[in-house]
């Protein structure tokens, strides 16, 4: 049980199946409390709503309350949040849904209670239903067209803020991958909303980029700083850097580096997150001194930690940054020693660890395919992938989100389109670094599994087609030389960032383009390479 759950007056149980059979046996719903370390919103729902006598003897005698830490746990994230932390779910014995809600003070806490105890009495466990995620089998499934990713570019002209920047004209969030896509096809949109993001979400003063602004106009941000979130935002800097030159763009990847290898350094990896806290940033960056900053939960996620490897390696590619190469290659070093074990990840080094889940597998290999890319060192990429195809990916190509087993509705499928996506990008670039055709085709699969919803794709989703059109048009830039040559980091620097990049220790000292199977350009020195790139003969 978290530290925090000692704030309240429940007696609250831990996830499992003995909760819902106690449920059953006693004929109570199921109060589930989804929390995170790094929400105000959790601590002040603790102290003020399930910290208050009356609430809690009430939830004690009516229910069986059920508390779960939602980054420790994604399967039951997934499955039961209501859009935002603390997410407050009424289950069945059998793990469906009742109602729920996210933060609730005392009031309408008692509304909700009341509400949820006549659904009970009058209709019983028939009171709950299954999410609409989890009633489809598989996903819409249907075949890569080219249309894909015209849909996307129009959805990005049409979603735009002229205005002010990003996509969308309420709550504005960084969507980092959707900044990548648009590098490459909108690029006055991508560098426009870089500079939003790094004028209003960067922490100038302590470092790391806050979560989101809960403006058009970007202001009000929530101060929260999470691992993932960041190393997503440094990535997307980096290639901001690569396209167009601007320092302003490296600066702001490099500072946010020194936040992740400092703030968020847990010794061996990268910790998890660290709190926002309004009272800390209500204060002038000179009256912070002395003063106790926010809470690092220190941690070590899979997941989150294959997205910094990713991140710092390609700022280390464009820069020669040290720093990042040395902190991305220790922390590949422990979460591989520390949370693989023959190709299945674990999401934590802990006895409650969930293990195999997809977007750990995922995302630990994209940053060990970057490694291959970049440091020519692969470490058990093959190995997690070739896990992840055995056991994750069904007969129709889709992948599921983590075994077919637990409590409550985990047992039923969810194929996670953002997982999918990472899993997918990650296999087109093992797929040429290992020259196996294998790896495509099990990315090709998971990715015609979602075809059919293409059309009704946002452009919180542009990583879909960006990755449907790599597969369609798939660029692999060969360097006939090992890691670390002038070539070689010549070929990093130059090309598109959805090509793959593939050291050869053994080749011919020749870099080499290829568009699918044909040469298209090709240099045996950084000047000749960038000639026939750039078409600068």
């Amino acid at each position: 049980m978290d530290e925090y759950a000692r704030d309240t007056k429940v007696e609250w149980r831990e996830w499992g199946t003995a909760p819902f059979e106690d449920a059953a046996e006693s004929g109570k719903p199921v109060l589930l409390a989804l929390t995170v370390p790094w929400s105000a919103e959790c601590r002040a729902m603790d102290r003020g709503t399930y910290g208050e006598p009356r609430i809690a003897a009430n939830i004690n005698d009516g229910f069986v309350p059920v508390r779960v830490d939602a980054d420790r746990n994604p399967r039951v994230r997934e499955r039961y949040t209501m859009g935002g932390f603390p997410s407050t779910v009424f289950l069945t014995p059998e793990g469906e849904v009742i109602t729920g809600a996210t933060f609730l003070g005392p009031d309408g806490f008692r509304g909700i209670l009341d509400s949820v105890r006549e659904s009970w009495d009058a209709q019983g466990a028939a009171a709950g239903s299954i999410p609409r995620q989890l009633q489809d089998e598989s996903p819409p499934a249907g075949e890569l067209r080219p249309r894909i990713e015209e849909h996307m570019v129009e959805q990005l002209l049409g979603a735009f803020d002229d205005e002010f920047g990003g996509w969308g004209t309420d709550v504005k969030f960084p969507l980092p991958r959707t900044v990548e896509f648009a590098l490459v096809r909108a690029r006055d949109q991508a560098t426009r909303t870089l500079e939003a993001i790094r004028t209003h979400l960067l922490d100038t003063y302590d470092g790391g980029f806050f979560r989101y602004s809960t403006e058009r106009s970007w202001g009000n941000p929530r101060r929260e700083k999470l691992l993932d979130e960041n190393a997503a935002l440094v990535r997307a800097f980096a290639h901001g850097y690569r396209y167009t030159g601007t320092e302003a763009y490296r600066d702001a990847a490099q500072r946010t580096v020194d936040y992740l290898t400092t703030t968020l350094w847990a010794g061996d990896a990268f910790a998890a997150s660290q709190a926002g806290s309004d009272e800390y940033y209500r204060l002038e960056p000179t009256e912070r001194e002395g003063t106790v900053s926010p809470n690092v939960d220190e941690t070590v996620f899979a997941d989150r930690n294959g997205l910094a490897i990713d991140a710092l390696l390609w700022v280390a590619a464009y820069t020669d940054d040290e720093r990042a190469q040395q902190y991305a290659s220790r922390a590949r070093d422990a979460v591989c020693e520390s949370l693989v074990d023959g190709g299945e990840v674990a999401h934590y080094d802990g006895a409650d660890s969930d293990t195999g889940l997809l977007l750990d597998q995922a995302q630990l290999l994209q940053g060990l395919t970057t490694s291959w890319q970049v440091l020519g060192e692969p470490g058990p990429a093959k190995a997690i992938a070739d896990w992840t195809i055995e056991n994750r990916q069904q007969d129709d190509g889709a992948f599921r989100d983590g075994p077919d087993s637990g409590a409550g509705l985990c047992t039923r499928s969810l194929h996670p389109l953002d997982a999918t996506v990472e899993l997918a990008d990650a296999l087109v670039d093992l797929a040429a670094l290992t020259g196996e055709d294998r790896y495509r085709n099990a990315a090709l699969s998971a990715v015609e599994s979602f075809a059919g919803a293409a059309e009704r794709m946002g452009v919180e989703v542009a990583g879909y087609a960006g990755v449907a059109a790599r597969l369609q048009q798939p660029q692999t830039l060969t360097v006939g030389a090992e890691a670390g040559t002038d070539l070689h980091r010549a070929a990093l620097r130059l090309a598109d960032h959805e090509t793959t990049v593939v050291p050869e220790p053994d080749g011919d000292g020749t870099a080499r383009l290829l568009d699918g199977d044909a040469i298209v350009a090709e240099g045996t020195t950084p000047a000749e390479l960038e000639a026939a790139l750039t078409g600068d003969r």
